[in-house]
């Protein structure tokens, strides 16, 4: 009986706490939505490690506030202890891309060395980094890269990610056009190049909104143009956390 009204007391107390975690939640949401009518919907809210700091996460936005959003922003959260970012450790996480989920036969792909170390480029044919990072790129050893064109700079990105896309070469082709910048040969007619358009759903779908934009085999993802000693520092953390995973 003593064991039994225990069970029930521990089980009343959960519920309890559960029930106050969920009203703090929905508090917080509606006063965001009350004060800032125009705020993207949100997705998720639960407590930080720190004592009365809650997590508003809207898509992949990460915001912080207190238990009534009475205070509320944006920011970067560092634990001082660690060194951890915890903010942008939470968003590598909601950011996250599976290369295996990717449709790798949309890409130009291109290999050096025996190909072992994988990753992503969604690149555009105009973007001035993309074409500094392509030279990068090829002092690279030991890898297989998947680049896929993603023409969204200007107007003729995509013509000219087509007329590569079909050309016999394509892994020559774009590095022709981004290192050397010989003008790609004319697309031809009976060219199936519907992969470019597939790419820009894709891109637009995993929220990629600049280029070069790099995916790595561990998921984590970077905007932006890496030097060849990063990139090799990404890759080799990659790699150990794909041994890591493996075990």
């Amino acid at each position: 009986m003593k064991k039994s009204l225990l069970t029930l007391f521990v089980f009343i107390g959960l519920m309890a706490i559960g029930g106050h975690a969920m009203a703090q939640e929905l508090a917080i949401k509606k006063n965001i939505s009350t004060r800032f009518p125009n705020f993207p919907v949100i997705d998720e809210v639960k407590k930080t490690n720190v004592n009365g700091i809650y997590e508003v996460r809207a898509g992949t936005e990460i915001y912080y506030s207190d238990s009534l959003a009475n205070y509320f922003f944006r920011g970067e959260m560092l634990d001082t202890k660690t060194g951890i970012n915890i903010t942008r450790d939470r968003i590598e996480k909601l950011t996250a891309i599976k290369l295996s989920t990717l449709p790798l036969q949309d890409a130009i792909i291109w290999t050096h060395g025996d190909g072992s170390r994988k990753f992503v480029v969604f690149s555009d044919p105009n973007c001035s980094f993309c074409k500094k990072f392509e030279s990068e790129l090829k002092q690279l050893k030991n890898v297989t890269v998947y680049t896929f064109p993603y023409p969204i700079l200007s107007p003729d990105s995509e013509q000219k990610s087509r007329t590569i896309w079909c050309a016999k070469d394509k892994a020559k082709m774009w590095e022709e056009w981004m290192l050397k910048g010989t003008v790609p040969d004319v697309e031809s007619a009976s060219c199936d190049a519907a992969a470019i358009e597939r790419n820009l759903v894709l891109g637009q779908r995993l929220r990629i909104s600049g280029t070069p934009t790099i995916v790595f085999e561990d998921g984590k993802r970077i905007a932006g143009m890496l030097q060849l000693t990063e990139l090799e520092t990404k890759l080799q953390a990659a790699t150990n956390s794909q041994n890591l995973a493996r075990r």
